[in-house]
């Protein structure tokens, strides 16, 4: 089970465009996952009218990488749609949003057995 994983507290991406940075790690690493802190997304991922989230998301999906972000209780706000998203996206295995990091690593593992089946 390999992933790439941000730094907790730091800034990775000021906007969907900055993915790449997320992309090359995996693509060097041979990793099939991401695991991201809400501080390494841009502020306005968690905002789904901004569309931060829908273009990162669907440049991750388009190269088969899988996200799980670790939101802690009293993290960022999100927008009632976004929230809606996340409810929606808890059926597949390509996003997650977790409270704890052990939480995202555990979905990792399983939807990477899922993926070896």
């Amino acid at each position: 089970m390999r992933f790439v994983e941000g730094l907790p507290d730091q800034a990775l991406m000021s906007s969907a465009r900055d993915v790449d940075r997320v992309l090359e790690a995996c693509f060097s690493d041979g990793a099939r996952c991401a695991l991201l802190y809400a501080a390494n997304l841009p502020a306005a991922f968690f905002d789904l009218s901004s569309r931060e989230a829908g273009e990162l998301l669907q440049k991750l999906r388009n190269y088969r990488i899988r996200l799980a972000v670790v939101c802690p209780p009293g993290g960022p706000d999100f927008s009632s749609r976004f929230g809606e998203m996340v409810a929606e996206e808890r059926r597949g295995a390509h996003f997650g949003v977790f409270e704890t990091r052990l939480a995202a690593v555990e979905w990792i593992r399983r939807t990477s057995d899922a993926d070896a089946v």
